[in-house]
């Protein structure tokens, strides 16, 4: 008998929660946010807040209303529907047919109803509503002749069938007749291996069928691997193009002066063809990203079978979304020529230093003789293990990757400093305030954060190369990312250098604390060898830290750059500077309590993630208990920089502190 056919939804169940919450998200910060911004002024029988596109384009307004509503009731269901799932499948013999047919259609429909509520609040001009609506209208048609091609070839083959007398196929047999052990189909749509045939001798053919086995069960796991790739991809991709769009690079104007209009975009003015640019390429990337999301829930078996169509049509789609994603940064972040290109080559010098790596590890792997791979899997055991750790976290090395992209693509079209409201003598609306009044701080930020926004594109890709992960080629992209957020970092979270050191500083003290727990708990502790369970539970510890340093280093890098209170956008009287944030001025002491805490919390989470990728650093490190300092210290500074951020009242922070007193 086979194993039970899992349905795709429950495979994937953790990516699609997390689709469904990321549309959540920024459907909800949407709705409260709308594309064009809000009046900040009660004149001429308007209300302060109100959303401006409503009072300029009605229609368009209630257009993305309604969508973007829909889009966040349709996540919630999903949410709910995917949880019922889940308890169903657990529960044997229940039938979850009910649950899986409703949640596919509440996906596309939610996905559908993105596609327009982003169509609505980013046409603003006669090109990019034309090339929105090609876009829209080519996913359609592509999504109908799918599916009717599908319904086509399925009622030829069962006409083929009957006319000759033979049973039909189901296309998910997988074994082999007669006394054979049966070998599995990777492009069978169960995805399961069967058992063997009751019986039989088990030892007939032992031999020659186990490697057969074995490598294609490694073929079911890498296909499931990449559609999780897939699917994490595309979801963030989805959400950070999104907010991208709606929001747009240099703001919008709330008044009427000379050319422009309220609601319309800032860097249409002075940049209107940079800003066309960032709007197709930014589109491109959002429609190519839906639509891998869309083929993998309603064409997820077939996608399986390669050179095929579908399976080309679905790595187009990532090779567009991802030069999509960087065309649109590129357009987005920059103002000057000579800075578009400078990233461009940085672009262009990281994609060929990762071939180059790559063609040395087939050169490396074709030079080793069988002799030699032998003596070395038996040599290096160590080293085998600490593969197999960094697959067992392939999974959050992925997490890790695209909260970077994400997080790093917001910052670069959303700099530090905040952005110029007016045009004057030295600068433009639109424009970054810090790239006026410290250029080379600014430079030093918006190259550091390129870096580690290119690297986390790479690092996505190379997840899946086995031969590169042999190689440690992902874990020196992952530490180019990281060092690129500690640059970013202390570059546009500071204004003066001594602060910027002290901020780098911190990242060095962390690792130094670290090294000297380990020596000294290693000193009397003797080297035993570890069982099975032991293994299992350090893994274990190993991914609950590591899931904590990525989310705290994502939090903690936006706060750290777009601090609460925001900041000043001209320079006045008392000698406060444009760019400078708002609560150092108010409250001196509460922004660095702030600020150190908020820094001490990110270095934590950055030097935690580079230990817990090295596999001979993170074992003893966790033994002692070393990270587990660490991860407890960050935490509270956390909470702290939480307490003095979110508010500007003493009695309000200690209330804070108190309900944090209060939980277990």
């Amino acid at each position: 008998m086979d194993q039970p056919v899992q349905p795709w939804e429950y495979s994937l169940r953790k990516y699609l929660l997390l689709l469904a919450t990321l549309v959540v998200t920024v459907a909800y910060a949407a709705g409260f946010n709308p594309p064009g911004g809000v009046w900040q002024n009660a004149l001429g029988g308007r209300l302060a807040g109100d959303p401006i596109i409503r009072d300029t384009s009605y229609h368009r307004y209630l257009a993305f209303f309604y969508c973007n509503a829909t889009a966040f009731a349709a996540s919630l269901v999903v949410i709910v529907l995917i949880l019922v799932l889940a308890i169903r499948h657990d529960k044997k013999g229940k039938d979850s047919r009910w649950v899986v047919v409703p949640l596919r259609l509440v996906m596309v429909l939610d996905l559908l109803s993105l596609m327009g509520a982003y169509g609505a609040g980013t046409c603003r001009d006669k090109i990019s509503t034309v090339y929105s609506a090609v876009l829209v209208a080519i996913v359609f048609l592509y999504i109908l002749v799918l599916k009717s091609k599908d319904c086509w070839d399925k009622n030829s083959d069962s006409g083929t069938g009957s006319g000759r007398g033979m049973p039909v196929s189901n296309g998910n047999t997988c074994s082999s007749s007669g006394s054979e052990m049966p070998i599995p189909n990777p492009d069978c749509g169960t995805g399961t291996i069967p058992a063997p045939i009751l019986g039989s001798d088990p030892t007939v053919g032992e031999d020659k069928e186990r490697p057969r086995h074995h490598k294609v069960h490694k073929k079911l796991k890498a296909e499931e691997r990449l559609r999780k790739v897939l699917m994490l991809l595309a979801t963030f991709a989805v959400s950070i193009t999104y907010v991208a769009g709606l929001s747009t690079p240099g703001g919008f104007w709330d008044s009427t002066e000379g050319s422009h209009h309220p609601g319309d975009a800032v860097l249409k003015d002075n940049h209107g063809p940079r800003l066309t640019v960032f709007l197709l390429c930014n589109t491109t990337a959002f429609m190519a990203s839906l639509l891998i999301t869309i083929l993998l829930i309603v064409d997820g078996k077939r996608l399986r079978k390669k050179k095929t169509g579908r399976s080309r049509m679905l790595y187009g789609c990532i090779v567009v979304a991802l030069v999509g994603l960087v065309a649109a940064y590129i357009a987005g972040s920059c103002r000057e020529i000579d800075t578009t290109a400078y990233v461009f080559s940085l672009v262009g010098a990281v994609l060929a230093m990762a071939h180059i790596i790559l063609l040395y590890g087939i050169y490396a792997s074709s030079r080793c003789s069988p002799v030699q791979q032998t003596g070395e899997v038996e040599q290096t055991v160590d080293n085998v293990s600490g593969r197999k750790a960094l697959d067992k976290a392939r999974s959050l090395v992925l997490l890790l990757a695209t909260l970077a992209a994400a997080i790093t693509y917001t910052a670069g079209l959303d700099p530090p400093g905040g952005l110029w409201q007016d045009n004057s003598n030295s600068h433009m609306a639109g424009d970054p305030i810090l790239l006026t009044t410290n250029a080379r701080r600014y430079k030093a930020f918006f190259y550091c954060n390129s870096i580690a926004f290119v690297a986390s594109l790479v690092a996505i890709i190379l997840v899946q190369t086995d031969i590169l992960v042999r190689h440690h080629v992902l874990e020196a992209a992952m530490i180019l990312d990281l060092f690129g957020l500690i640059g970013a970092y202390a570059a546009g979270s500071c204004r003066d250098v001594n602060t910027s050191i002290y901020a780098i500083a911190l990242a060095g003290a962390v690792l130094v604390y670290v090294v000297i727990h380990i020596v000294f708990f290693t000193l009397d502790h003797e080297d035993k060898k570890d069982d099975d369970q032991a293994n299992q539970l350090l893994e274990k510890r190993r991914k609950r830290l590591l899931l904590f340093a990525i989310l705290a280093a994502t939090i903690t890098y936006q706060a750290g750059l777009t601090p609460p209170g925001g900041f000043l956008l001209q320079d006045d009287k008392l000698g406060h500077h444009a760019g400078d944030p708002v609560l150092l001025f108010n409250y001196p002491l509460r922004y660095k309590v702030f600020f150190y805490c908020n820094s001490v919390s990110f270095m934590l989470s950055i030097s935690l993630t580079i230990l817990l990728v090295n596999h001979n650093l993170y074992r003893p490190a966790i033994r002692s208990n070393a990270l587990f300092v660490c991860t407890v210290v960050g935490l509270l500074c956390l909470m702290v920089a939480y307490a003095a951020g979110s508010t500007q009242h003493l009695k309000t922070s200690i209330y804070i502190f108190l309900l944090v007193g209060e939980l277990p």
